[in-house]
């Protein structure tokens, strides 16, 4: 598993500062003032809608496979760069966040509860993910940052437009830290245009596959129709292919408490509208020039509160559980909706 930063480097690292709790977290022009000053980090606010259910058409529904949902919430906000979130990464009590849009401006804060509910966010800040010569990353066409992981205070992001990974040390700067680009096996580059590196994952000490960084296209197909991956450093660099399940495309991956990944998935048609699922894949099946899938643990139609889900991240709450929580991409469109939504992980 990842190594976890501490609350307050957390903190720290994301250039966020203390803020009362609440749904809108406006700030004095003042403030806003000092805080553009920071070399472009800016604060955002973000306005919380709480869903009441997860499924429209019986709102008393709660389990969906092996998950159970817990809350949810729409965020929207005045701030004209927010939105298009396709990544995120928790710490270790699920509160503090970052998260990154396609359009290469990071995003940090502070998920609020109301007990075990998702209440609002505070101490949001954004900027721009700045290149090795400190110009932002969109500015050379290095956009579509589309993946997130962390070892420790390192940051590794995949750009899908580029097919490139490129790696951020929090310590030095925080969200203004500038990137270097990490050497990936030549087939990285060769993936289809639009379909490449989707999902990130650094597998932690104490793992099998410790060391490891885990690049997974979006639907770059092999020749039996099986979606193309890779194992970048570790104890068993190689490439390796997730089985495709019924049409979905893979857009974001996690590690679970046990090491397993599990894979955020969604489909699209004109005639069904959108799906999503979410599928473990055992770890101990992962290798190179292996072939391998796992089971269905979660979906869901348009009859339930889903949009284009392209983030997920997992943490254990106070009491034991396994949470789950998606976030999805509204692709800057008036049409679709930035979805914040948690999930208890139920014993299979």
């Amino acid at each position: 598993m990842t190594r976890r930063m501490s609350r307050r480097a957390f903190l720290g690292h994301a250039v966020g500062g203390l803020a009362a709790a609440q749904t809108v977290i406006p700030l004095p022009v003042h403030a806003r003032a000092l805080a553009r000053s920071l070399d472009g980090v800016v604060p955002v606010e973000v306005n919380a809608r709480p869903l009441p259910s997860f499924d429209l058409r019986d709102p008393s529904h709660v389990r969906f496979g092996s998950f159970q949902f817990r809350s949810g919430l729409v965020l929207t906000s005045p701030f004209r760069k927010f939105g298009g979130l396709s990544s995120l990464h928790l710490d270790a009590k699920g509160e503090n966040f970052i998260t990154a849009s396609d359009k290469g401006d990071w995003f940090t804060g502070r998920f609020v509860y109301h007990g075990d509910a998702l209440s609002g966010l505070a101490d949001v800040r954004s900027a721009p993910m700045r290149g090795s010569d400190g110009q932002p990353l969109a500015a050379k066409g290095w956009f579509d940052t589309e993946s997130l992981t962390f070892d420790g205070s390192i940051a590794y992001v995949g750009i899908e437009r580029v097919n490139k990974i490129v790696r951020f040390d929090f310590d030095k700067g925080g969200i203004l830290a500038r990137a270097e680009e990490v050497a990936a096996p030549p087939e990285v580059a060769k993936l289809p245009y639009n379909l490449g590196l989707e999902s990130l994952v650094y597998v932690g000490k104490g793992q099998r596959l410790a060391g490891t960084l885990l690049a997974i296209s979006e639907r770059s197909l092999d020749t039996d129709g099986n979606i193309a991956a890779f194992l970048i450093g570790g104890p068993s660099p190689g490439i390796f292919h997730i089985k495709r399940s019924n049409d979905f495309d893979i857009s974001d991956a996690t590690l679970l408490p046990t090491g397993d990944v599990l894979l955020l998935e969604r489909k699209f048609s004109l005639a069904k509208g959108v799906g999503i699922q979410v599928r473990c894949i055992p770890v101990s099946t992962i290798a190179p020039d292996s072939l391998v899938d796992g089971p269905v643990l979660f979906e869901a139609d348009m009859g339930a509160e889903i949009d284009n889900f392209e983030g997920i991240a997992t943490h254990v709450s106070r009491t034991g559980e396994t949470i789950i929580t998606l976030i999805s991409d509204d692709n800057f469109s008036f049409i679709q909706r930035t979805l914040l939504v948690q999930f208890t992980l139920l014993a299979r």
